[in-house]
């Protein structure tokens, strides 16, 4: 397979939606997916991100249900490490006071840290095993999906507004978009350009932040496995150490950045 068809197979998605030519079907390029426009959905993204989620509900309530006052061990170690982390995160970054905070926190960082953490699998193991299985594109890190962490954030944007609304009202919130920075009425039509600009700002750049650092890690790890087999495990080992490092990073910022969003929120000015 030539370089350039090599990584367009492994970063096309497995979309199925409604083609102009074919109907509902599942598009055998990227140019067919493109085609289908806002009428699809992909299903790789959605499988992987699913059952990533159900690995992290199913592992935490079951070490939960079987947990003991003793001294920790194995996966109950790590589980209660996690735990105490995006707790002790919630309690230091979020001032005001909300039960979901610390829950949403661990959600976050251990579910995006699990879909983050697929890329250490060999580039062609997913992708060979679908294939023997007659499935021609499928891509196993959901995050690398700008859909995917589009969606998370926009959840996050969600939340912000519930709680604006909800903990200073409508009134309070609409002064807070209509008297910052500048704390007078002459300046109300900038203040708002500028407080809504920082405000759809906000999800943008946690998708796009996200998206970016695991995409790049997929070109870069794909463009190592085109490489000799002698050279790839000089240049593959130190990119995945490095990894070790990047993967759960982006993980612990979107958890951190949704703290502070959602902390924000709840302040009164």
């Amino acid at each position: 397979m030539a370089s350039g068809s090599y990584i367009s197979h492994h970063l096309q998605n497995l979309v199925f939606g409604l083609s102009p030519e074919h109907g509902w079907s599942f598009a055998h390029s990227a140019e067919e997916a493109s085609a289908m426009g806002f009428w699809s959905i992909n299903v790789d993204s959605m499988f992987w991100s699913i059952v990533l989620g159900l690995v992290f509900l199913v592992l935490f309530r079951r070490v939960a249900k079987k947990a003991n006052a003793g001294v920790p061990s194995g996966i109950q170690n790590v589980v209660e490490m996690a735990v105490e982390f995006a707790s002790g995160v919630a309690r230091d970054s979020f001032n005001g006071k909300n039960p979901l905070i610390a829950p949403l926190a661990l959600t976050i960082f251990v579910w995006v840290l699990l879909m983050n953490s697929m890329e250490f699998l060999p580039m062609d193991l997913i992708p060979s095993i679908a294939g023997l299985m007659g499935i021609e594109h499928m891509k196993a890190v959901p995050t690398s999906d700008v859909n995917i962490t589009f969606g998370l954030s926009i959840s996050v944007f969600f939340l912000i507004l519930f709680y604006s609304f909800k903990v200073k009202g409508i009134g309070g919130f609409a002064k807070e978009l209509s008297f910052q920075p500048f704390n007078t009425p002459f300046l109300i039509p900038f203040n708002l350009v500028l407080e809504l600009v920082n405000l759809i700002v906000k999800p943008v750049s946690l998708a796009l932040r996200l998206f970016g650092n695991i995409f790049a890690g997929d070109v870069i790890f794909l463009l190592i496995a085109m490489l000799p087999f002698w050279i790839q495990w000089a240049l593959g080992v130190p990119w995945a150490i490095f990894h070790l490092l990047i993967i759960p990073l982006q993980a612990f910022i979107f958890m951190m950045l949704t703290i502070v969003y959602l902390s924000q929120a709840h302040e009164h000015h």
